[in-house]
């Protein structure tokens, strides 16, 4: 299926390679017919898994192991040799949830039109043992988790997404096509959701609609290539409010509503192209300008029934959110010399937020609008690219190239009386420098490869001035200079480098190794003793494949891929083990050293045993480390961490390590020229450590933080085996 709901109605490409191909005096004309003739298969058959599967199920609509799964896929293909018509229907999965069927019929070079449908389910691994009244509705009611009656059931949450397309094509005049490409979309479902002020289990009732249409025009000469056209999107919530009440609770009787996005479309005018101006000289240009628009009303509006304080705010009833974007590329690639290629190109991109700076929600408090809640961010970038390429020696060419990237930001501004304020201590100039040098090896018929290095440096200018009201800080008090609190990671100061290295090599006939390996630092900088932000990353993958024909009947394959990524942060904190009555403490620096490693390896075989017999074998393995080592150090009167003292704590999470191994076998059996026999065998095996939903003894997470909730209680299943068999009738025919 095309996943982008694109129609390609270029099938006539298929039959030119092949008369091109097998074309000529010593192949006959039923012989080239019956090589280009389509071939339509059908497969029809029955499949189980052993144990339900939580984890691994979660895409692939079989996660339950209640009753078997009907495996249904089919590729039918119709050809009107007189007309050059094309009828296609294809199906995968016609019998498990996330089935997805398309009907086509084109005519070659003049008309075609395009249905497809695509059901997408995401079920979620965890199961919630909860009291909540009315999961999966606008109404809900948390039930305290004191009253022992309240009636208990399980819930596995999940979400679906049923997506139709139609598209169509016509070719208008030589070189001028037309295509529309429209897509409808219905998600539906729950999630796991909370209130957000306590820890308190609600689910979030999934129903919303999307819409996208594409409209286009081609035009295409022997010199000119253009694609100009409109795109549109509409998203309509059908669920803008969730009302939650609580029961048998002592402290809090008053419900919480929650919203969901508002109602929002966006429209998009855009125009692509390129200009030949010689074999060895192209231009081309993108120009897109595109606005957003969320214009939806609030859905508080008819609310009487939460605290009076809240019901006194008076904002405006929408936001009126405006954002306009452009975008303006303009590329050159050119070969000026005949060892010699040049390619250059200038992007500017702009995005303008000009939704209306407002307040909307100051509790007991009229509308103020010098004390804004919204607040606009606005940038512009600007990216420059040269690089150029020289071939020397027949092999090699060497290729050095430079990009420069500028951005402009606005700082978002609060008024706050008669002086305007940081909000955030933001940069306003972001700019990044990125050198790249390649040296590759080609046209070996044993050995290819090449070895490149990018390093790029980000500046920009100072952090503006912020406020920070530390008042209740022991230790602190009153308003702080945040200036340099805060180093975000998309404008930091950063230095970075990269260098990777890939061979293709083959040392015997029968054998093919292609081995690749990618080393990456980066080093931030602005760093204080409060700062909150990264010091330094790194990231390394190495990988290995292996193919090896044994003879023209046997061929093996085997891969491994190990990767690793590390980060480290630093932050000013205040913990809560000196403060006087239990709050805050005294102020103290926080490390945390990051740390994901994952290997994969895989095992393949291929065999056609007899001219009737095919048999293939897959292992998989995979197991990934994620590491969370954090300290907290006190302070000294000057602010400086102390190393070591007694006081410093350990805050590291224990690790966690999953693990999964499949092993997939399966066979083909040949009845006659158009009737097959599949036979399949997985053996899944995943395990994990993950403390996300349960403690480090394995016993469940519940939520209990405060007299408001009702106890619900996660389960996962940290081990998870199950074996699959199949059997399939596989029929083929012209």
């Amino acid at each position: 299926m095309d996943s982008n709901n694109t129609f390609n109605p270029r099938l006539s490409v298929i039959t030119l390679a092949l008369l091109a191909a097998f074309g000529g005096p010593a192949w006959a004309d039923d012989e080239i017919d019956e090589l280009i003739k389509p071939e339509s298969t059908v497969s029809i058959g029955v499949g189980h898994w052993s144990n339900d599967r939580p984890q691994q199920g979660i895409y692939d609509g079989m996660r339950e192991n209640e009753s078997p799964h009907l495996l249904i896929d089919a590729d039918i293909v119709k050809r009107d040799d007189a007309t050059g018509t094309w009828l296609r229907f294809e199906t995968r999965n016609l019998g498990l949830d996330n089935r997805e069927f398309s009907g086509e019929w084109l005519r070659q070079g003049n008309i075609g039109i395009k249905v497809d449908y695509n059901r997408i389910t995401r079920e979620s691994p965890q199961t919630f043992n909860t009291p909540l009244q009315g999961a999966g509705t606008t109404n809900q009611t948390v039930v305290n988790s004191g009253l022992a009656t309240a009636p208990r059931r399980d819930l596995t949450l999940g979400t679906t997404r049923e997506q139709t397309g139609l598209s169509f094509y016509k070719n208008l005049l030589p070189g001028l096509e037309f295509n529309v490409n429209f897509k409808h979309e219905e998600k539906t479902g729950e999630r796991a959701w909370s209130p957000g002020h306590a820890v308190q289990f609600v689910t979030e009732p999934v129903d919303s609609t999307t819409r996208q249409l594409e409209a286009a025009l081609s035009y295409t000469t022997k010199k000119w290539q253009l694609r100009g056209g409109y795109n549109g999107s509409w998203y309509k919530n059908n669920n803008p409010l969730v009302r939650v009440g609580y029961t048998g609770a002592a402290s809090n009787t008053n419900p919480t509503y929650l919203s969901f996005p508002g109602d929002n479309e966006a429209h998009q005018l855009f125009l692509n192209g390129g200009y030949n101006f010689t074999p060895t000289t192209r231009a081309t240009l993108k120009l897109e300008y595109a606005r957003a628009l969320q214009d939806d009303y609030l859905p508080t509006s008819g609310v009487t029934d939460w605290p009076a304080a809240v019901q006194a705010a008076v904002g405006p009833d929408k936001l009126d959110g405006k954002v306009d974007t452009r975008l303006a590329q303009f590329g050159l690639t050119s070969r000026p010399f005949k060892n010699f290629s040049l390619n250059a190109s200038l992007r500017y991109h702009e995005t303008k937020d000009k939704t209306p700076i407002r307040t909307f929600s100051t509790a007991g408090q009229p509308y103020n609008a010098t004390a804004p809640d919204y607040v606009r961010n606005s940038y512009k970038t600007i990216t420059s690219k040269l690089e150029g390429t020289y071939r020397f020696a027949e092999v090699y060419s060497f290729t050095a190239g430079l990009e420069d990237k500028r951005q402009d930001r606005d700082r978002p501004l609060r008024v706050t009386g008669a002086e305007k304020d940081i909000v955030v201590p933001l940069r306003s100039e972001v700019d990044e420098l990125t050198g790249r040098l390649e040296l590759r090896r080609s046209l070996s018929d044993t050995a290819n490869g090449s070895v490149s290095w990018l390093h790029s440096k980000r500046s920009g200018n100072r952090y503006k001035r912020a406020l920070w009201d530390h008042s209740d800080d022991i230790g602190l008090g009153g308003l702080q200079d945040v200036r340099n609190l805060t180093n975000p990671l998309h404008m930091a100061k950063r230095d970075r480098d990269r260098l990777r290295v890939s061979v293709d090599w083959s040392p015997l006939e029968a054998l093919s190794l292609q081995f690749s390996a990618e080393e990456g630092r980066d080093k931030y900088h602005d760093h204080s003793t409060m700062v909150n932000g990264l010091d330094k990353g790194t990231n390394r993958l190495y990988t290995i494949d292996a193919v090896y024909t044994a003879t023209d009947a046997l061929k093996l394959n085997a891969w491994y891929s190990y990767d690793q990524n590390k980060a480290e942060q630093s932050h000013y904190r205040t913990h809560t083990t000196g403060g006087a009555g239990g709050g805050f403490g005294d102020p103290a620096f926080k490390y945390s050293d990051l740390q994901d490693t994952g290997n994969s390896l895989g095992l393949g075989l291929r065999w056609e045993a007899t001219s009737r017999l095919d048999i293939g074998a897959d292992l998989e393995f995979f197991r990934s480390v994620s590491q969370y080592d954090q300290d907290v150090v006190p302070l000294d009167a000057g602010g400086v961490p102390v190393f070591p003292t007694t006081a410093n704590l350990s805050l590291g999470a224990p690790d966690i390590e999953n693990k999964l191994l499949r092993l997939s076998l399966f066979s083909v059996y040949t009845l006659d020229k158009s009737s097959k026999v599949r036979f399949d065998f997985i053996h899944e095996r995943w395990k994990t450590d993950d403390w996300t939903w349960q403690f480090a003894d394995g016993s469940p997470f519940v939520y209990g933080a405060n007299v408001n909730t009702d106890g619900t209680t996660v389960y996962t299943k940290p081990k998870q085996v199950s074996n699959f068999v199949a059997v399939r009738y596989i029929y083929s025919f012209r």
